[in-house]
């Protein structure tokens, strides 16, 4: 048990590497996405089997001393909570409100088998990447640097997509978006399906990340037999 904890944890440490870029520290530079983006002071993911946190690289020493001691009193529980047992500790140390809307939290998925597509998607490449014109043109970029990209198509162009907007050797992040218009027809777990077996398919583990209050989402990794990974908290 010991050891399959320690493979565990060093599985998620993994995807929180996955998710920055980071100084050899540890500490947080900046968002591994190639268009950037703004980095939390803390990150705190609650596991099953223990919790892992991380600091931006400006937060100063004796403030991250504080947060370690905090972190080492969080309570370990199956399945973690939406909020940490300490939430207003951490916040009373960083110097927010707790109704600050600098918070954040939401479920860590892993996608560790196939869910049979409804729909077929296919994959985007430089070939067809004109399926994203019409009101998906803000993942052409995506087409370069967030490969795989798999689309549900429907009249004739991109409907529903999911790509990998973090990447590693071991671990990739799920970026998803469906169109208003073609929600509730299973789209997106259908694109999510198959980019989750593109990433299986070149030995990295998929993660499919999202917030509390979107439902719909954590519906689609229902439908796709997702296990919870763990649960993020973040303060900027």
């Amino acid at each position: 048990m010991a050891r399959r904890a320690e493979e565990y944890l060093a599985l998620m440490r993994k995807r929180i590497a996955t998710l920055y870029r980071c100084n050899d520290r540890g500490r947080i530079l900046a968002l591994n996405y190639f268009a950037g983006g703004a980095v939390p002071r803390f990150h705190l993911m609650r596991t099953a089997l223990g919790n892992i946190a991380r600091y931006r690289h400006d937060v100063p020493d004796d403030l991250v001393a504080r947060l370690e001691r905090i972190c080492e009193c969080e309570p370990v529980v199956d399945p973690p909570t939406r909020v940490p047992a300490l939430c207003a500790e951490y916040l009373n140390a960083l110097g927010i409100l707790p109704a600050n809307d600098e918070r954040w939290s939401g479920p860590a998925y892993m996608i560790e088998r196939d869910a049979p597509p409804l729909v077929a998607p296919i994959a985007i490449n430089k070939k067809n990447a004109h399926l994203l014109r019409g009101k998906l043109e803000e993942w052409l970029p995506d087409v370069q640097h967030g490969q795989p990209l798999m689309a549900v198509i429907e009249d004739g162009r991109a409907v529903s997509l999911c790509a990998s907007v973090r990447i590693s050797n071991a671990v990739h992040c799920a970026g998803v978006e469906t169109l208003p218009e073609y929600r509730r027809r299973g789209y997106a777990v259908s694109a999510v399906a198959g980019w989750a077996r593109a990433v299986r398919a070149l030995g990295a583990i998929p993660f499919y990340s999202t917030s509390w209050d979107n439902v719909a989402s954590q519906a689609v990794a229902s439908r796709l037999g997702a296990s919870l990974a763990g649960v993020d908290f973040h303060v900027g």
